[in-house]
């Protein structure tokens, strides 16, 4: 099952990174975190990706081209122009890295490449978002409920840590950054099936989730799979720091591999 990826946005929010490099590229732990979500799949055995490039693209399209270069030691002979790779490590992956423009948005950019994924279920995922979800068992429930598309959704953290009040306006307790106020939202990880480019209908500027996304919960074909374990995106500068902290912590509970 091939995997897209959403790679093509600004990244506004986070644009002490961004000014430089498309937030995918973004590193933790000093690897992108496009990597980083392409490894979650590869976990479970989801090695076709089809990257939907647009700022910066082409960040993007060097670091795949030269992988081998990132990964292991090199000899550089200038003289002979030859180079020579060693103890490389490479992952099973198949790339597709596609030019989706630089202003298209979500929905354009999936209708951008549907030549690449033909007639067959595929997953969907933003390019800034890290999680544990089981995926096998996320396309389980997707092919139990016969719908046309299954979204992961998710319960986010709260900002800020919350004090414990009594009645006599005593602190009792401190929680760390509890959940928020139980309202489910839209956590990515998405299973299609091909029908859905029919839902796509406002070219470059259809916003995924929007119309197409709206019509399909009309049509009683929007399933959610309720994912309680761990998901956390990257839309600040803070939110990198606190990844980059927890990747470097004794558990990194995105870290399946």
């Amino acid at each position: 099952m091939k995997v897209v990826i959403l790679a093509g946005g600004l990244g506004t929010r986070l644009s002490e990174e961004t000014d430089l490099k498309p937030k995918p590229m973004v590193e933790i732990g000093g690897k992108p975190i496009l990597w980083h979500i392409m490894k979650i799949y590869s976990a479970y055995g989801f090695n076709e990706f089809i990257v939907c490039c647009g700022y910066k693209g082409y960040i993007i399209k060097e670091y795949f081209a030269n992988y081998f270069l990132h990964q292991a030691d090199v000899t550089i002979d200038l003289g002979n122009n030859d180079i020579q790779i060693h103890d490389s490590h490479a992952e099973p992956w198949k790339i597709t890295l596609v030019d989706t423009g630089l202003n298209t948005m979500t929905g354009g950019r999936i209708q951008r490449v549907e030549k690449y994924i033909g007639n067959e279920t595929f997953m969907l995922t933003y390019g800034d978002g890290v999680s544990n979800v089981d995926l096998h068992q996320l396309v389980d429930f997707h092919k139990q409920n016969g719908k046309l598309v299954t979204l992961t959704a998710v319960q986010p953290s709260g900002k800020f840590g919350a004090v414990e009040l009594n009645a006599e306006n005593m602190i009792t307790a401190f929680q760390e950054k509890p959940r928020g106020d139980g309202a489910w939202i839209n956590g990515g990880f998405f299973v299609l099936e091909p029908q859905i480019f029919q839902y796509i209908t406002e070219g470059d500027q259809t916003i995924w989730e929007r119309t197409p996304l709206e019509t399909i919960a009309r049509d009683n074909q929007l399933a959610g799979y309720r994912h309680t374990g761990f998901w956390r995106p990257m839309d600040t500068l803070r939110d990198k720091i606190e990844l980059e902290a927890m990747w470097n912590s004794e558990h990194c509970e995105w870290k399946i591999w």
